[in-house]
């Protein structure tokens, strides 16, 4: 058996401010549609599943994020998850100027949750909170890694 990774989907309140975000900072929008049917309640297992969607690109090409708005059911607000919390943890990305794109980020409202952290002198990070309170990391190294 082989296996490919196709991409991580996240459950988002405002799509359009998703998208506007993560294309900010470098991804891609490959594909937006409106899904709904009996295919789509089997596949996700969920009853009258009706949901806007986006499949976004890294510039490299290897990783895609999709993302969904539903519209029914109603999505069900829970509290920002915590780093340490068990489940979907964070969605992360290097890029080549943290700075840059810190700067990006609190253009969308998007802050450290604490502030930047250097490892070893090899890369810095950070995570921020981004929209629907999604935790995404931010790295640039420093060193080939």
């Amino acid at each position: 058996m082989s296996i490919t990774f196709e991409n991580v989907g996240i459950a988002v309140r405002d799509i359009d401010a998703a998208i506007a975000f993560f294309t900010d900072l470098g991804l891609t929008v490959s594909g937006r549609d409106e899904i709904s049917g009996e295919w789509a309640d089997t596949a996700v297992g969920l009853d009258g599943n009706h949901a806007r969607i986006a499949l976004l690109q890294t510039p490299d090409g290897s990783g895609q994020l999709e993302l969904f708005e539903y519209i029914h059911p109603e999505a069900i607000e829970t509290e920002p998850t915590l780093p340490n919390e068990i489940g979907m943890h964070r969605v992360a990305f290097s890029v080549d100027d943290l700075d840059a794109a810190l700067e990006i980020a609190a253009r969308h409202g998007c802050y450290p949750l604490r502030g930047v952290a250097d490892y070893q002198g090899a890369v810095t990070l950070t995570y921020v909170r981004g929209p629907s309170g999604i935790i995404v990391m931010l790295a640039q190294w420093l060193t080939a890694g």
